[in-house]
């Protein structure tokens, strides 16, 4: 039977999946919302994707994770690889473009660059302040303009003098765009316009200081807005590629990293159907006072975490 690798990517706004074989080609992926509930929202997950995977082919035999939730998911999933979502997406896009350079990535609600040199990441910084420059942003204007979200992209392109929209914060630019929209400004040149302020924003927040070269590669959710990759192109000077699984690149990577790990661990997806909860409990053993985090499985402990000290440590039965 042929191996697989399974890689789980779970954000605060998405949850993505994916698994792939040895060659790096998916053999199932999923892209859902997260909802504010990481477990339900892996437990959906695992349960689509095991409708795509052939078992009587495949079977996977480790599983990674990243994302905002990776300790909890991988945990929950009994991962043999659990890495930062900095690190997953170098090496899944890496595996794919050996020569990048630079990585932009805009999801739901966070950002982040990636600068690469030789395969490895050697910088990188993300979002911490401002949403301007995330999905975010760009759903709730389209909301504010009785746009689908998936139009702004094809709309932005026809824009011939797109609008200036301030660029310096969620606050000034909503502001903007409500006074362009009183002005009688065309449609389309405002939808130009927040995209243009959304790739202003990024470059002034998250890539200031940094040294954008070529070749870039942009992932993330809005990756799939073509008047966003325009405008980034036009503000870099340079092309812009987008992988048509530039969305699961996070997943990918958790992925691959689990593929090249020398641990192996078979994957069941019965854990759709078991219960999972999480508790915490105050240490108070020293000063630190820690919150200790427990995952339980069916009523028995399997995980924890958030003890600075050996005090605090919980013993797995």
């Amino acid at each position: 039977m042929k191996q697989a690798y399974l890689g789980i990517d779970v954000g605060s706004i998405s949850t993505k999946g994916v698994i792939i074989d040895d060659g790096n080609n998916i053999l199932s992926s999923e892209y859902i919302w997260t909802e504010g509930a990481p477990i339900d929202a892996v437990k959906r997950l695992v349960g689509l994707l095991e409708k795509q995977f052939d078992k009587r082919e495949y079977k996977i035999v480790s599983t990674g994770t990243t994302g905002s939730a990776r300790k909890l998911v991988g945990a929950i999933l009994g991962a043999t690889m659990v890495k930062n979502e900095i690190t997953a997406h170098a090496v899944g896009t890496t595996a794919f473009y050996p020569d990048v350079r630079t990585i932009l990535e805009i999801g739901g609600q966070d950002s982040k660059i990636i600068l690469v040199e030789n395969g490895v990441a050697v910088d990188y910084a993300m979002n911490t302040l401002c949403a301007a420059g995330t999905g975010a942003f760009l759903s709730s204007q389209a909301k504010r303009l009785g746009i689908e979200i998936e139009d702004i992209g094809d709309i932005a392109l026809r824009s011939e003098h797109p609008a200036s929209i301030a660029a310096r914060c969620t606050v000034f630019a909503e502001s903007d765009l409500v006074h362009k929209i009183q002005m009688g400004y065309q449609k389309e040149d405002i939808i130009a316009g927040v995209c243009n302020a959304v790739v202003a924003n990024y470059l002034n927040n998250v890539g200031k200081g940094k040294r954008i070269v070529s070749p870039v590669v942009f992932q993330g959710g809005v990756s799939k807005n073509r008047g966003v990759v325009a405008a980034f192109e036009k503000a870099l000077g340079c092309k812009v590629t987008v992988d048509p699984n530039g969305h699961l690149m996070g997943a990918i990577g958790a992925a691959i990293l689990a593929k090249n790990s020398s641990i192996r661990k078979d994957f069941d997806f019965a854990v759709e159907d078991m219960d999972f909860r999480i508790r915490e409990a105050a240490c108070g053993k020293c000063s630190n006072n820690c919150e200790i985090i427990c995952v339980y499985r069916d009523g028995k402990l399997i995980d924890s975490w958030g003890n600075r000290c050996e005090r605090g440590s919980v013993n797995i039965p």
